[in-house]
């Protein structure tokens, strides 16, 4: 017997950064305009609506309310016109907020190629958004006191 293939209800991607990982979800918003939305992180079920942008079931405006951070978050959805396409909801764990920040942009990023490779693609790669940022926190040697390249104090005298 064959497999229905099943319907594509959202796009989910994966962005990291530092300590931070982020689960996107762009979800596909039917005719009535808002979707209800319910894991495991979140306990309770929400409903979003298209253009809205959910972090761990908050608004991503209370998370990052400035407007240099309101820019950098938005901007995969910006050069690629899907600013009011989806509903989005992130869950984020690990990591400080700048590295949030990073990994819901990458998350976005990777999220929005799912949709369609060959237009998107092209377009967040001129703009770095696809490569993940090697750059992570020093491992502490033995023998430092307590610090990745912090030396122990000589004598004085």
């Amino acid at each position: 017997m064959e497999r229905k293939p099943k319907e594509i209800n959202y796009y989910e991607a994966v962005g990291r950064r530092k300590e931070a990982v982020a689960r996107v979800r762009l979800y596909l918003v039917k005719k009535s305009g808002e979707i209800m939305i319910k894991n495991y992180f979140i306990k309770t079920p929400f409903k979003i609506k298209k253009g809205e942008i959910y972090v761990n079931g908050v608004l991503i405006e209370k998370i990052f309310p400035h407007s240099e951070e309101r820019e950098r978050y938005l901007l995969p959805l910006k050069i690629t016109n899907n600013e009011d396409r989806f509903a989005i909801s992130i869950l984020v764990r690990g990591g400080g907020k700048n590295g949030w920040l990073e990994a819901i942009i990458h998350g976005l990023a990777r999220a929005i190629e799912k949709v369609d490779k060959t237009q998107y693609r092209p377009i967040l790669k001129k703009h770095g958004l696809l490569t993940r940022d090697p750059r992570a926190k020093e491992r502490r040697k033995v023998g430092t006191g307590g610090k990745a390249r912090r030396e122990k104090q000589s004598p004085k005298r």
